[in-house]
């Protein structure tokens, strides 16, 4: 068990410093950019388009249950089929947090190669969808999206709660399991594992797409376990897989996407992300020059040594583990709380909310129903509820074409 501890914090301490930056930066580009942005440059079916798309997601902490609703709202402001296929490819992969955290752990090869990935599936992804889903309708609002952002106050204190309780309360819980089994995998697997297939580096990668594809792990949790798995012999293109297919795809996401979107665009969607993967892993496994660079720092990054830490890495190690425990806290909280329905009030059950960047999404489409008066969107209880005269066909409505299911009153 010390043996296991001594490693869990070794690891968090590494990623520490680099997360505490990510979530700030994340938190700057959410308050300061303004909501009607990224869907303004987007509406044209060309590869502009799609490049736009591609550029202004890879830099969003958006992982694949939050981008899905974030991409629905896009297509719902009248962007097109090509670049919301674009913006669902690329976003999920990487994002500020998960560049600077990724260089962290496993060194500039990778931090550079994640987010060049993301960029040139997107836009093949993206441009497929141009091309072959011209036809296809999407089932969308018609309305123009008027809602306008909320104006904050105080910029800095809305940046700090974005970047250090909205983000945490999102990614905490995945982050964290990343860093247990990334520990895990650190004292518990040999380090000649993944020697013995070294010869076949393609198998390597269809097992970590056969992992990847079913989890649901958002690119900064994904780090650790993809860091672990390297140190132990796992081929660079292999872990880079993981790094891919982890976070833009799970069998959540693509239920949700087929819904949305179709089958012709979800298997463009899920085809781009697999084979981009493969053809970038077995890229970078043919840079020798980089992969004895990347495949030390992985190692000295989860590497259990009695190296004295500084007192910075400490601090920030400890604000960022209590940030993870207060989300701990207040999720069990929250979750056996007992909802307190007024007359005027419903509840109701939603499935697909799962993070702050879902419970965004759905508020901003219940504010356009006629007749509610007020929201409140409970994350753990996955309920909503709704205060006013709103009918329950309109609320349904509202909440399917954000990307979410609708399943009654509670």
């Amino acid at each position: 068990m010390t043996t296991y501890l001594n490693a869990l914090w070794h690891i968090t301490s590494e990623m520490a410093p680099y997360l505490l930056l990510g979530f700030l930066v994340a938190g700057v580009l959410h308050v300061l950019v303004p909501r009607n942005f990224y869907s303004k440059y987007l509406s044209k079916d060309n590869f502009g388009s799609v490049l736009t798309a591609a550029l202004l997601g890879i830099p969003l902490p958006l992982c694949s249950c939050g981008v899905i609703p974030t991409a629905i709202g896009l297509r719902n402001e009248k962007a097109s089929k090509g670049a919301v296929a674009s913006f669902l490819i690329a976003t999920p992969q990487t994002g500020i947090d998960s560049i600077i955290a990724t260089f962290s752990l496993m060194g500039i090869a990778f931090a550079v190669v994640r987010p060049i990935a993301a960029l040139v599936t997107g836009i093949c992804g993206g441009m497929l969808v141009t091309w072959l889903c011209a036809k296809d309708k999407f089932d969308t609002t018609e309305e123009n999206n008027t809602a306008t952002q909320k104006k904050q106050k105080n910029a800095l204190l809305a940046i700090l709660q974005y970047s250090f309780v909205d983000m945490i309360q999102s990614i905490g819980g995945r982050l964290f399991l990343g860093l247990l089994l990334a520990a895990l995998i650190q004292i518990g697997i040999s380090d000649d594992f993944f020697l013995t297939y070294g010869n076949a580096p393609l198998l390597q990668m269809l097992v970590m797409l056969v992992i990847a594809i079913p989890m649901y792990i958002c690119s900064t949790g994904s780090i650790p376990i993809a860091a672990a798995l390297l140190a132990k012999g796992l081929t660079p293109g292999a872990a880079l897989v993981l790094l891919m297919a982890g976070p833009a795809v799970n069998l959540a996401s693509i239920m949700v996407v087929k819904k949305a979107m179709g089958m012709k665009f979800t298997l463009i969607y899920v085809g781009s992300v697999v084979l981009g993967a493969i053809l970038f892993g077995l890229t970078l496994n043919n840079f020798n020059g980089l992969l004895s660079f990347t495949q030390t720092t992985a190692e000295h990054c989860c590497e259990v040594h009695e190296e004295q830490t500084s007192w910075f890495t400490i601090i920030c190690t400890i604000f960022l583990l209590l940030l993870i425990l207060n989300v701990f806290i207040m999720g069990i909280f929250s979750r056996f709380k007992k909802q307190q329905v007024e007359a005027s009030e419903v509840l109701y059950s939603v499935e697909g909310i799962d993070c702050k960047h879902c419970k965004a999404a759905a508020e901003a489409a219940l504010e356009k129903v006629a007749g509610i008066e007020a929201i409140e969107i409970n994350l753990e209880q996955k309920t909503v509820k709704i205060k006013g005269t709103a009918s329950e066909s309109d609320i349904s409505a509202a909440i399917e074409k954000a990307g979410f299911t609708f399943k009654g009153k509670k």
